[in-house]
Parts: structure tokens; C-alpha cells; sequence
């Protein structure tokens, strides 16, 4: 591992564990018995690891989003290994969405990514939305308004689940992914049509 990749780890693992907010490169520095001119030959700014983060994070949901799109007969289980991945990967930088609003006030470049990437979002969910109903999953008869608030609820609850965690639930990192990935699957169970209703429950509900 170089000492770059070194440094982004060793921030993720301090941002989650300790909060951004709370964090500076002279921290990273001493965790990884570095001087700070040596982290800063690489990074001048905690910002900067802050950007490169963020960008790991959106490359691992591009990758998982790909993945889902080509499926061509989208199951059930696809649906809730993506939303359980997603739940995952999130809980991996948690830093981002629990310090989410000081992060896109202090960095613009985050905040037009994340913008993008919502517009973006939403055609791929729309996407996936669209093949779950020509394989049976979802029922046929779903009004476009129902399907265009389930992605803006979807990317609500994505964005929030992690703070609620913290303040609210404050379950470990296996009963936290598994709690929310059921609650975000819940918001599909009445857009399923009987059979898989009864799938859902069998597998998932218990």
C-alpha cells in the first residue's frame, strides 16, 4: 500500500470514527507516524482526501448500479442485494452523510457532484424501476407519480438512515445494515405484485 492510500484509509477510518468535523491532516499525520510535510507532499488540505473519498464512494455505487442494470431478468434478490450493497458501502463512509452539510458548504466541488449525481440517480432508478415491472416484480399498473416519489423517498432515506443510526437506533454495523436495508425494501412491498408480496415476507420478515 503507498503512503497515499495509506492516508486515505487511515482518514476514513478517523472521519467515521472520530467525526470530520473533529479531524485535521496533523491527526492523520501522527496516527500513521508520518510528519505533516510528508501527508502534505500528497495532500495539502483535509479537503482534499475529503474529495477523493466522496469520489471512491460514487465509483463503488457506479460499479454496483451497473452491475443491477445488467441483469436482464431482475429478481427479487437482486433487488434487495442492491439496496443491502448500497446500505454497506454507505456505512463505509458514513462520515459523509452523518457531516453531510458541512461537507458540501465546505467543499463546492463535493456539492456539484452530489447534485449531478442526483439527476443521474434518478434515471438509473427509473431504469431499474421500469425492468422490475417487465419481470413481474413489481406490479404493471404503477402510476408514474407513485414511482417518481419512491426515488426521491429512496434517496432520502439513503442519505439520512446513517444519522438517524447515530442519534436514534444506534445499532452496530450488521444490525444497522440489515434494519435499513428492510426499511428502504418495505417502501417496495405494496409496489409488488401478490406473489412476490408473499416472497418478501417469507424471506425477509421474520
Amino acid at each position: 500500500m503507498s503512503t497515499k492510500e495509506k492516508i486515505l484509509a487511515k482518514a476514513l477510518e478517523l472521519f467515521n470514527e472520530k467525526g470530520y468535523n473533529h479531524i485535521t491532516t496533523r491527526h492523520i499525520a501522527a496516527e500513521l507516524s508520518i510528519s505533516p510535510g510528508n501527508l502534505h507532499y500528497h495532500f495539502k488540505h483535509s479537503e482534499d482526501i475529503t474529495k477523493i473519498l466522496f469520489e471512491e464512494l460514487t465509483l463503488k455505487m457506479d460499479d454496483l448500479l451497473n452491475k443491477m442494470k445488467k441483469i436482464e431478468n431482475k429478481t427479487l434478490g437482486d433487488l434487495y442485494t442492491l439496496t443491502s450493497s448500497t446500505c454497506e458501502i454507505f456505512y463505509s463512509y458514513r462520515f459523509i452523510f452523518i457531516n453531510f452539510i458541512d461537507i458540501l458548504n465546505k467543499i463546492p466541488e463535493v456539492k456539484t457532484q452530489y447534485e449531478g449525481i442526483n439527476f443521474n440517480r434518478k434515471e438509473e432508478f427509473q431504469l431499474i424501476f421500469s425492468d422490475l415491472q417487465k419481470n413481474d416484480i413489481f406490479k404493471k399498473d404503477i402510476p408514474e407519480f407513485i414511482t417518481n416519489s419512491l426515488t426521491e423517498q429512496i434517496f432520502i432515506i439513503a442519505d439520512n438512515w446513517l444519522t438517524h443510526n447515530r442519534l436514534i437506533s444506534k445499532l452496530n454495523k450488521k444490525t444497522a445494515i440489515q434494519h435499513y436495508t428492510i426499511l428502504q425494501m418495505n417502501l417496495f412491498y405494496p409496489l409488488f405484485n401478490k406473489e412476490q408480496q408473499k416472497l418478501y415476507e417469507q424471506q425477509y420478515i421474520r
